[in-house]
């Protein structure tokens, strides 16, 4: 079986099929609190969720429902693609352990196409701590021909987000977009 390193999923030429990782791979308890998607030159709030302190960690939740708990499904609608760059806050905690070189690396595909590959760097996470971090993206040019592509087709636009503690895979969750009105 392939080892699940960075280079490995930067080779990647589609969405995965499956995950990549178990949910109990997650060794640093890394736990999602709060997301937020904004558009940069507006400040308009484009999408947030914020984890009631009442839900379970997904390790938690039956088997059944973990996969399903690690896909996001958002929809942007077609003004989307007006946009030049967009903020995604991410408040998450760790566990008992430092996480050392904490790195998102993600791959946004219309079908089998790579739209765009984004990685981001977080260097340290102090032991049971709470982190904030913002990566800017910048929206890639993409042909008008494909823009109405994936318009006209909701839910074909994909991501896998994989997240690495050095070189381990230690987790990683899909989302899919729908442009459509």
């Amino acid at each position: 079986m392939q080892q699940v390193t960075p280079a490995y999923v930067k080779s990647l030429t589609g969405p995965t099929a499956n995950f990549l990782c178990p949910v109990n791979a997650n060794i640093y308890n890394i736990q999602f609190l709060k997301f937020r998607i904004r558009d940069m030159d507006s400040g308009q709030v484009l999408f947030e969720v914020e984890r009631d302190p009442d839900e379970q960690p997904i390790e938690q939740l039956p088997v059944e429902y973990q996969d399903e708990a690690r896909r996001i499904k958002y929809q942007f609608g077609p003004q989307f693609f007006e946009l030049k760059t967009v903020g995604a806050q991410l408040t998450f905690s760790v566990g008992k352990d430092p996480v050392k070189n904490f790195t998102i690396i993600e791959r946004h595909y219309f079908r089998d196409h790579l739209l765009r590959c984004y990685e981001f760097q977080f260097p340290f996470c102090i032991p049971n701590s709470t982190n904030t971090w913002e990566h800017i993206y910048t929206i890639p040019e993409i042909d008008e021909a494909m823009v109405q592509q994936m318009i006209d087709n909701p839910f074909e636009t994909k991501s896998d987000s994989f997240y690495f503690v050095g070189d381990q895979l230690v987790m990683h969750n899909k989302a899919e977009y729908d442009y459509s009105e």
